[in-house]
C-alpha cells in the first residue's frame, strides 16, 4: 500500500485540530455520526433526481460496534459511500469537505439538511485513535476501496473486497495513559451516553448490539446475560413535531429527560420562528430556584443544537442574564460553525435568536401575571430577585422590559402587587408612589414613618429584598409617577398652610435643636419638627440618594465601605416624651444630652441599624432608671 503525505498546511491543521481544537475528546462520535447522516443524506437526495432509484428510509441506519478484545471502534452507515476519487478529495485534503459542495450544488428542501460544512469533524477520530482505517463503496463504483491513516505522517488509499454501499470507519484506539482512559470508548454504557448527549435527534437510527440480562427461567432468581441490537436515539426531536400532537406530559418528561432540573416546570413556551435566522425552541420556566442559583457557581445558558446535533450544553449568549432562570434548547438549521461545531463564527445570528428568545419569554410571563396570577407569584417567589436585579444592571438598560413585570407587598391590599395595579388605585391628589424598605412586612408596618402616609389613605409598597431600593432607585418613575421613600424628608403631602405652620414650630424650638444637634455632632444633619409622626416620639429621615436601608445593605458588603446615609432626627413636638425633653433643656443640661442621645439610639433601633456604643446606651437606660 503506497502511502501518500497530507500536504503541508493539512499537517499542521491536523496537529492543531487534534490537541487545540475541540474541547472534550468525546465529541469524535459525534462528527464520525454527523458524518453519516449526511452520506444518508447524500442517497436520499440522489433517490429524488433518480427515477430508478428508491428510498426507503427503513434501510438506512448507522451502527456504533465497539470491540474490546481487538479494542477498535467501528461507526458503519448504509449512506452514498465514496469513490477512490472522493476519497482522494474528500480525506487526502484536511478542510475539504464534500458535505459543503454538495450543498451547494443541491436544493436543500422538504426538512433536511446536511449537517457537516467544514471537512475536519472526520479528524477529531484522531484524538482517540493512533489508525484510522475507512472501508467504502459507493453507489456510483461497483468497486469499494480503503483509506488507511495513522495520523499527520501520511495515508493510503487501496482497493477493498467491501460488498455493500455505504461507510466504515474503524479506529484502531490509543493505549491507555495515567492521564487519559481510551477503554471508556468501549463501554456499551459510555457510548450509549454519548449517543443520547450529542446525537440523540440524528434523523436516522443509530443502533448498537447491547447486552441485558433475563431471568433464567420463571421461577429462578438466577439471571442470565444476551445481546440484543437496538436503537439508541430518539430520532424525532420533540421540537420539530407539531405543538397539537405533544401533551403537557410529552413537555414535562422532556424536562425531566434532559435534567432541567427535579421540580415540575410552572410554565413551559414552544417556539418556531422562521424569518431572518430559523430555529426551533422549547422553554421551561422552573418552579423552584437551583440550590445555586444566586451563586457565582451557576451557569446560565439553553442547549444549542444544529440541525438536532448538539453544539453547546449551556450557550449563555441566548440568555440574558436576567432571564438566566430559563432552562430549555435552541435548534437552529443556520448557525455558522467553526470547524469544531463547538463555536459560532459568527455572534450576529446567537444575538437574533436571544433578541427574539427574549422577547418570548416576557410575553409568556406578562400573559402568565395576567391570566395566572398564582402561578405568576409561585414563579416570582423563587426568581423575582433576579427580575430587580435586572433592572439594576447594567444602569437601568433593561428597566423598561422588566418593570412590567415586578411585584411588591401592598400595605392595604396585603398582597403583591404590580406597579400598574398600584398606579390605577392612585387618588387623583397623589403625586408619588410611595414604599417603604426593611427587613419584613411586619417590621416595615411598625416603622414610625409609615404614619402620615397610612393616614393620608395612601398605598405603600413594601421592599425586603436587599436589591428592591437599588432597582427602584433606577427605575425613578412608572408611568409619570416618581417613587418616593416614606422615609424621605419631603413626602409631597402637605399643604401650604401645614408647611408654614411647621416652619413656625421649627423657629420656636430652634434653640433646642442646635443644642441636640451639637451633642448628635456626625451622627445626624439635622434635627427638626415631624410632619409625619403621629403616635411615635421620634424617627429618622434621610436626605439625598443614600437610604437607611441602603446604608444597612451597602456596609453589609465584604468591602466595608462605611457608606453613611444623610441622616436628620426627627421629634413629635405633641408627644408627652417631647414635654420631658422641653424640660430638661430648660433645667438640666446633663439629663438633656442623656434624653437626646436615648432618643436617638432608640430611633436608630426602630431602623434595625446598629448602636453606636451598645455599653453606653444600656448605662443610660440605666440612669434614667435610678
Amino acid at each position: 500500500m503506497a502511502k501518500k503525505e497530507f500536504k503541508a498546511e493539512s499537517k499542521r491543521l491536523l496537529d492543531i485540530m487534534i490537541n487545540s481544537i475541540y474541547s472534550q475528546k468525546e465529541v469524535f462520535l459525534r462528527e464520525l455520526i454527523s458524518n453519516a447522516s449526511d452520506a444518508i443524506d447524500k442517497m436520499y437526495y440522489q433517490a429524488l433526481t433518480d427515477d430508478s432509484m428508491t428510498f426507503h428510509k427503513d434501510d438506512y441506519y448507522i451502527e456504533v460496534i465497539p470491540n474490546k478484545e481487538e479494542r477498535t471502534l467501528t461507526v458503519k452507515d448504509t449512506g452514498i459511500g465514496m469513490t477512490e476519487e472522493e476519497l482522494e478529495t474528500n480525506l487526502g485534503v484536511i478542510a475539504k469537505s464534500g458535505s459543503l459542495a454538495f450543498r451547494k450544488e443541491n436544493e436543500i428542501e422538504d426538512g433536511h439538511d446536511i449537517i457537516g460544512q467544514f471537512g475536519v469533524g472526520f479528524y477529531a477520530a484522531f484524538m482517540v485513535a493512533d489508525k484510522v482505517t475507512v472501508k467504502t463503496r459507493s453507489l456510483s463504483n461497483e468497486q469499494a476501496y480503503k483509506w488507511e491513516s495513522t495520523g499527520a505522517d501520511g495515508y493510503a488509499i487501496e482497493k477493498d473486497d467491501k460488498e455493500d454501499i455505504g461507510t466504515e470507519i474503524i479506529l484502531n484506539l490509543k493505549e491507555n495513559t495515567d492521564d487519559e482512559d481510551y477503554d471508556q470508548f468501549l463501554e456499551e454504557h459510555r457510548l450509549q451516553t454519548i449517543i443520547k448527549k450529542y446525537s440523540d435527534f440524528i434523523r436516522y437510527p443509530i443502533k448498537m448490539t447491547v447486552t441485558k440480562s433475563k431471568p433464567q427461567d420463571e421461577d429462578s432468581d438466577e439471571y442470565v446475560e444476551y445481546q440484543e441490537e437496538e436503537t439508541v436515539n430518539s430520532m424525532v426531536p420533540i421540537w420539530r413535531k407539531n405543538k397539537e400532537e405533544l401533551t403537557d406530559e410529552d413537555y414535562e418528561n422532556f424536562y425531566k429527560e434532559k435534567h432541567y432540573g427535579f421540580d415540575k416546570p410552572l410554565k413551559y413556551i414552544h417556539t418556531k420562528v422562521d424569518g431572518t435566522i430559523r430555529y426551533n425552541a422549547i422553554l421551561y420556566i422552573p418552579e423552584n430556584a437551583p440550590f445555586d442559583y444566586y451563586s457565582p457557581e451557576y451557569e446560565k445558558g439553553l442547549e444549542l443544537y444544529s440541525n438536532g446535533i448538539l453544539i453547546m450544553e449551556k450557550s449563555p449568549e441566548l440568555l440574558p442574564d436576567y432571564f438566566s432562570f430559563v432552562k430549555g434548547m435552541v435548534d437552529s438549521e443556520d448557525l455558522s460553525l467553526n470547524i469544531s461545531r463547538e463555536m459560532l463564527q459568527h455572534d450576529r445570528q446567537l444575538k437574533l435568536i436571544e433578541k427574539n428568545i427574549t422577547k418570548k419569554i416576557k410575553q409568556e410571563l406578562k400573559k402568565l401575571l395576567r391570566n395566572e396570577r398564582e402561578t405568576y407569584e409561585k414563579f416570582y417567589d423563587a426568581f423575582g430577585r433576579q427580575l430587580k436585579f435586572g433592572v439594576y444592571n447594567n444602569f437601568g438598560a433593561n428597566k423598561e422590559t422588566l418593570k412590567d413585570l415586578l411585584l411588591f407587598y401592598s400595605s392595604t391590599e396585603k398582597k403583591l402587587v404590580s406597579l400598574h395595579e398600584y398606579v390605577a388605585r392612585m387618588p387623583e391628589e397623589q403625586k408619588y408612589i410611595y414604599y417603604a424598605a426593611g427587613e419584613s412586612n411586619e417590621r416595615i408596618e411598625k416603622l414610625p414613618q409609615t404614619e402620615l402616609v397610612a393616614d393620608k389613605g395612601y398605598e405603600i409598597l413594601y421592599f425586603t429584598d436587599e436589591v428592591d431600593e437599588f432597582a427602584i432607585k433606577m427605575l425613578n418613575e412608572y408611568e409619570g409617577k416618581e417613587f418616593r421613600s416614606v422615609s424621605s424628608g419631603d413626602l409631597g403631602i402637605d399643604t401650604e398652610e401645614e408647611n408654614q405652620k411647621a416652619k413656625e414650630e421649627e423657629n420656636e424650638h430652634q434653640d433646642m435643636f442646635v443644642k441636640m444637634k451639637e451633642i448628635l455632632s456626625g451622627k445626624v444633619s439635622d434635627v427638626k419638627v415631624s410632619k409625619r409622626l403621629k403616635s411615635h416620639p421620634v424617627c429618622l429621615s434621610t436626605e439625598g440618594e443614600i437610604s437607611l436601608e441602603m446604608e444597612k445593605v451597602i456596609n453589609a458588603m465584604p468591602n466595608n465601605q462605611q457608606i453613611q446615609a444623610d441622616k436628620v432626627l426627627e421629634m413629635n413636638i405633641d408627644h408627652d416624651v417631647y414635654h420631658s425633653l422641653k424640660a430638661a433643656f430648660d433645667k438640666d443640661e446633663e439629663t438633656f444630652k442623656l434624653y437626646t442621645n436615648l432618643l436617638y439610639n432608640q430611633a436608630l433601633l426602630i431602623e434595625g441599624l446598629p448602636v453606636n456604643d451598645p455599653v453606653e446606651f444600656t448605662n443610660d437606660i440605666c440612669k434614667v432608671m435610678i
